[in-house]
C-alpha cells in the first residue's frame, strides 16, 4: 500500500486531491498536513512516503523554503509542487529547487489523476504552456539549496520569521526562547547563508520567495 502526504492548507484543496490520488492508487494510506509544523512533526517521528504533494504557499514555509525543508528531508521521494501561481517562472525554480513535477491548481481531476501517474512512473511532468519553454539550468539554485539544508530545524523556524521581517524579541516569543537564544540562531544562520546581517539575508534568500496567486 502506497503512503502519500499531501501538505495544504486548504480543506476543500485537499479534498480533490484525495479524489485524484484515490482514482491514480487504489487503496492509498494518505497522510495530510497543513502547516510547515505538521510537516516538522512527520519528519521527527520519521514517517516513510512514496509520494509527497506540496502546496507553496502552506503556512510557515515561505515559498521555495518548504519545498526545499522536504526535498532534504525526503530525498529519494517523488516530490510534486501543487500550486494556484501557475507562471513559467514559479514552475522552473519549483523543478531547480527539487521537484519532481507541477501540477497547477486549476487543473482538473482527471488532468491530476494523469499528471500523478505519470511521475509516479518516473517522469518530470509540468503543464503544456510550460513545457514550451527552454528547461530550467538545475545548477542556478543549487548553492543556495546546499546552504538553506545546512540550517537545523529551529534555525529554519527563525529563517522563516526573519524573512517574514519579525524582530528578534517577537521571533524569541513566538518559539518562547530567549532573545539570547534567537541571536545565537541568527549568528548561524548568517554564517551559513554567507552573509554578514539581516539585510544581506534577506537580499540572500529572494529567490525563495514567491507572490502569492493573483499578485503578479
Amino acid at each position: 500500500m502506497m503512503k502519500i502526504l499531501i501538505a495544504d492548507d486548504h480543506p476543500l484543496f485537499r479534498a480533490a486531491l484525495r479524489q485524484a490520488v484515490d482514482v491514480s492508487f487504489a487503496r492509498a494510506d494518505i497522510v495530510e498536513a497543513d502547516s510547515l509544523a505538521a510537516l516538522e512533526k512527520l519528519g521527527e517521528d520519521q514517517v516513510p512516503f512514496d509520494l509527497i504533494l506540496l502546496d507553496l504557499h502552506m503556512p510557515g514555509t515561505h515559498g521555495f523554503s518548504g519545498l526545499i525543508y522536504l526535498r532534504e528531508l525526503y530525498r529519494k521521494v517523488p516530490l510534486v509542487v501543487i500550486s494556484a501561481n501557475e507562471a513559467v517562472e514559479v514552475v522552473q525554480r519549483s523543478l531547480q529547487f527539487g521537484a519532481d513535477g507541477f501540477i497547477p491548481k486549476s487543473a482538473s481531476v482527471d488532468a491530476m489523476t494523469r499528471a500523478l501517474s505519470r511521475i509516479i512512473g518516473g517522469e518530470r511532468w509540468v503543464p503544456d504552456y510550460a513545457r514550451r519553454h527552454a528547461p530550467p539550468d538545475p545548477g542556478e539554485f543549487a548553492g543556495m539549496r546546499e546552504r538553506i539544508t545546512q540550517l537545523t530545524p529551529q534555525q529554519f523556524r527563525v529563517m522563516g520569521m526573519l524573512m517574514e521581517g519579525m524582530q528578534n524579541k517577537v521571533i524569541a516569543y513566538e518559539l518562547e526562547v530567549s532573545e539570547a537564544t534567537v541571536k545565537a540562531h541568527m549568528t548561524a544562520i548568517f554564517r551559513k547563508l554567507g552573509v554578514r546581517n539581516r539585510t544581506q539575508a534577506v537580499l540572500a534568500l529572494k529567490d525563495l520567495a514567491i507572490e502569492p496567486p493573483g499578485l503578479e
